[in-house]
Formats: C-alpha cells, sequence, structure tokens
C-alpha cells in the first residue's frame, strides 16, 4: 500500500514537476517570441525609412526631370514664336512684292500696248512717205532697194577686205615676232663653231718618185690599191698629185689615209697595201663608233641603238654643200631643243628628232629612195617612236608633221642650214633657183615683172594695176608664196612683196 502511495507520489510529483517544465517553456517560449516580433519590427522600421528615401531620391529626380522638360518646352514655344513671327514678315513682303510686280506688269502692259499703237503709227506713216518718194523719184521701192543692197554690199566687200588685210597683217606680225624671238634666243643660246668641214680627197705628192711607186710595175700597184679600198685611183702627172675618186665618202676616207700611211712608210707593194688597208679598216670601224658617241653625247641624246651610233659616226664622213653631215645634225639637235624649251615642249625629244633627222644619208648609196624615207625606215626598225620617225621622215615635207616636233626639227634645219657661213653653193645652182624663182612669179596673171633680190631672199612682183587690184594683190602675194613653198627647194625662207603702182598723167597744153 505505501508503495502505491509512493508510486502515486512519484507520479504527483513527476506531474508537478512535469507541469513547472510546461510553464517554463511556455514562459521562455513567450519571452523568445516578443525578442523576435521586435527584431522583426525593427527590421520592418529599417526598409521603411530606406523605402522612403528611395522615394524621395526618385520624387527629387522627377521634379528635376520635369523641370527640363518645361524649361525646353519653354524654349520650343520661344523658338516656334519668333519663327512665326519671321514668317508672317517674310509672308507680309511676299505680298508686297507680289503686288509691285502685279503693278509693274500692268504698267507694261499699258507700255507695251502704247509702244504697238506707235509702231503701226510709225509704219502708216514710213509708207506714206515711200508712196511719196516713189511719186517724186519715180523709182519704185524694189528697184531702190535693189540699188541700195548693191551699194551696201560693196561697201561691205571692201570693208571686209580690209578688216581682212588688217587682221592677216596683224596676225603675220605677231607670228613672225614670236617665230624670231624664239629663234634669236635659240641661236644666241646655241655656241657652236661653224659647221663647214672640207675633206679633201686629193694627196700632193711630195716628188716623181713616190708617184712611180703608187703605180708600181705596170700598174699592179694602184690596182690593187683600187680592189683592196673600192676607190678609182687618178693620178695628175701635171699637178703631182692622187685624186681619190669613190661615191661612199667611207670608203674614200680610208682610201685616203691608206695612200698617205703608204705614202709615208714608203713601202709600196700589194702585200703592204693589203695590210696598210685592212689595218685603216679595222680603226674606222672604231672611229666610226666613238664619233657616233660623241655625237649623241653632245647632242644629250641616250639610249641609242649600237646600229644608230654607227651610221651617225659614218656622217662624220659626209658633207652637203661643204656642211660636215654630223656637226649640222649636232646642231639642228641643239637648235631644236633650245626652240622646244623657249615653247614650253619635250626639249629631249626634240634634241633626239634633230640628231636622227640626216642619218638616211649615211645609206643612200646603199639604197634607194630620199634620205627623209630611208632614215625614218632605219630609226623605225630600231626602236624609235612613232613620234622620232616623223620628225625624220617630215623634215623635208616627204610626210606632214604629225604635231610640233617634225616642225621644230624642219626649222632647226633651216636655221643651220641658211645661216651665215653653214653651207657653200655653187653658182649654177643659185642661178638655177634664181631663175626658177622669178619663173614662178611670172607664171600668174596680171604679172607685169619679177625680179629675185637680196640673193634670192626676196622676191619683187610687179602686177597690172588695171588688172589687180589692192585687195587681190594681197591675195596674188599669198599664192605665190604657197606655190614657191611647193615647188621651190631653197634654205631660209623668200620674202615675197607685190608691187601695184598707178601713175597718173596728164600733159597740160
Amino acid at each position: 500500500m505505501s508503495l502505491v502511495w509512493n508510486i502515486l507520489g512519484m507520479l504527483a510529483c513527476g506531474a508537478a514537476g512535469a507541469a513547472v517544465g510546461a510553464t517554463l517553456l511556455k514562459s521562455r517560449h513567450r519571452q523568445h517570441l516578443t525578442q523576435h516580433q521586435l527584431e522583426s519590427a525593427r527590421a520592418l522600421e529599417t526598409e521603411r525609412a530606406a523605402a522612403r528615401q528611395e522615394l524621395a531620391r526618385i520624387q527629387a529626380q522627377t521634379d528635376q526631370a520635369a523641370a527640363a522638360q518645361r524649361q525646353e518646352l519653354d524654349q520650343r514655344e520661344k523658338y516656334l514664336a519668333e519663327r512665326e513671327a519671321l514668317l508672317n514678315t517674310q509672308l507680309n513682303r511676299l505680298l508686297q512684292s507680289e503686288e509691285q510686280t502685279r503693278q509693274q506688269r500692268e504698267a507694261l502692259e499699258r507700255k507695251h500696248a502704247e509702244l504697238e499703237q506707235q509702231h503701226l503709227e510709225l509704219h502708216r506713216l514710213t509708207e506714206q512717205r515711200r508712196q511719196q518718194l516713189e511719186k517724186l523719184s519715180g523709182v519704185s521701192g524694189e528697184a531702190a532697194r535693189a540699188q541700195f543692197l548693191k551699194e551696201v554690199e560693196q561697201e561691205s566687200l571692201a570693208d571686209a577686205a580690209n578688216i581682212s588685210r588688217h587682221i592677216l597683217e596683224d596676225a603675220r606680225a605677231r607670228a613672225e615676232e614670236k617665230a624670231r624671238k624664239i629663234i634669236i634666243t635659240a641661236i644666241q643660246r646655241y655656241a657652236g663653231n661653224q659647221a663647214i668641214a672640207c675633206s679633201s680627197a686629193t694627196i700632193i705628192l711630195q716628188n716623181s718618185e713616190i708617184k712611180g711607186r703608187i703605180i708600181g710595175r705596170e700598174g699592179r700597184n694602184i690596182r690593187a690599191f683600187e680592189n683592196a679600198t673600192g676607190v678609182t685611183v687618178l693620178i695628175d702627172d701635171e699637178a703631182g698629185a692622187v685624186t681619190l675618186s669613190a661615191f661612199d665618202p667611207v670608203r674614200r676616207e680610208i682610201a685616203r689615209e691608206a695612200m698617205l700611211r703608204l705614202i709615208q712608210d714608203g713601202r709600196i707593194h700589194p702585200t703592204r697595201i693589203e695590210e696598210a688597208v685592212q689595218e685603216v679598216k679595222s680603226e674606222m670601224e672604231e672611229t666610226i663608233i666613238r664619233k657616233g658617241e660623241e655625237a649623241a653625247a653632245r647632242a644629250g641624246v641616250t639610249l641609242l641603238d649600237p646600229e644608230l651610233i654607227k651610221h651617225l659616226g659614218k656622217l662624220f664622213f659626209r658633207q652637203s654643200f661643204a656642211q660636215n653631215q654630223l656637226d649640222h645634225s649636232i646642231e639642228v639637235s641643239q637648235l631644236a631643243g633650245l626652240m622646244a624649251a623657249e615653247l614650253g615642249l619635250d626639249a629631249q625629244i626634240a634634241r633626239r628628232g634633230g640628231l636622227l633627222h640626216d642619218i638616211g644619208k649615211a645609206l643612200t648609196h646603199e639604197v634607194e629612195g630620199p634620205h627623209a624615207t630611208v632614215g625614218a625606215d632605219l630609226v623605225r626598225r630600231h626602236g624609235e617612236s612613232s613620234i622620232i620617225v616623223n620628225c625624220v621622215a617630215s623634215h623635208h615635207n616627204d610626210v606632214p608633221p604629225e604635231g610640233p616636233w617634225g616642225l621644230l626639227v624642219s626649222a632647226a634645219d633651216a636655221i643651220s642650214a641658211s645661216r651665215p657661213g653653214a653651207r657653200s653653193e655653187s653658182l649654177t645652182t643659185y642661178l638655177k633657183r634664181i631663175e626658177e624663182l622669178e619663173h614662178i612669179g611670172m607664171g600668174f596673171t596680171g604679172v607685169e615683172k619679177c625680179f629675185a633680190v637680196q640673193a634670192g631672199r626676196e622676191l619683187r612682183v610687179f602686177v597690172q594695176p588695171q588688172n589687180i587690184s589692192d585687195e587681190q594683190a594681197f591675195s596674188l602675194a599669198r599664192r605665190i608664196a604657197g606655190k614657191i613653198e611647193s615647188e621651190l627647194q631653197y634654205p631660209g625662207q623668200i620674202r615675197v612683196t607685190v608691187i601695184r603702182e598707178v601713175r597718173c598723167i596728164e600733159v597740160a597744153k
């Protein structure tokens, strides 16, 4: 029983302890819950404060943006108001201008109507005046108009002829002045020597013994010399001289040099002759190339084909009217280059064309045809440009010049050939040219007399005044000059002067 009561007491004590524990647990739970709520409340309050700050910041930004938009709208409104005022002003001006234009148009229309009325009145008065004049003069209006037009036509023709003559004279004077200036400048800048160089093929013998050695037994030395050189040997017994004749100037020069060496050596026989000729030929090849290279260097021309260099060197042994052809070519090259520089053209092209313009003369004994055509074919085959080919082909007008280069080379060629001391001309050739010049002038209708004066530099033509008028005299001078250019070969230029003289003679009795 006591055990039961003990057990019950223990149970009661346990229950009481459990109740007390539960009460304690509930109290602790309530304390813990209250603390958590307080922390939650504080956190919520913190978030609310942050939210209020963010809201205030956003509100401030919004107010600032709204203020900026209001300011921009105010500026735009002000700009639109200014534009509206400007447009109104322009519209008012446009309306005023339109009104002025309308008033001016109405005034012009009234003026036009008045002018039309005046024109009709003038036409009526003119017709009335014409009818009165026809009655008084007895000549119809058509006849008077025809007579008036005829007189006007004649006066117009005379005026046109005078104007044409003045224009031609002025153009000719200006062109001659410009050309003369260019040519004089080129000649002054060119400091070359005289181009004349005499190369004699006659060798003077010192004594008759040398002459006998040259001839040899039964003429075998002469025959050996002619066979080795290809020239003809003529011995003048009276003058004591040996003349070497050959068309090829290089061959003639080889023979001359070989003959001089044989005479100086004294040993003249067929074997020695062949040796001397061969030595001179070898040296002549080198001399020809050296002369060609020197000419190209003096002319300032580079990159020439070796064959062209060789043909240029051959010109050193050729003369035309006693003018050395290589020196002439160099002179033409330099003059053409100087004139090209004065005209603002490429001087290198002009110098190249001038140097090669007579290269065909080195082949004229080998190829048939004019030296200009032969030379043009030669430079074309050796890679020269079409401009240089035309310079060579056209310098004697065998073909028309293309561009200014051919004309420059022709002018330089004429200057080099016609300047004082450049060439010598035989009397027979000179007289023949004078006769042909006067014959050309006499071939025109109305010409009475012709005289070539100033050594053929001027042709004076006297015309019949009853058949040739003053205007026709100018035309006749141009036609005579054109025919001289097309038919006659001459150095330099020829002036044509047409003289029309009218003599009025009356005898007082």
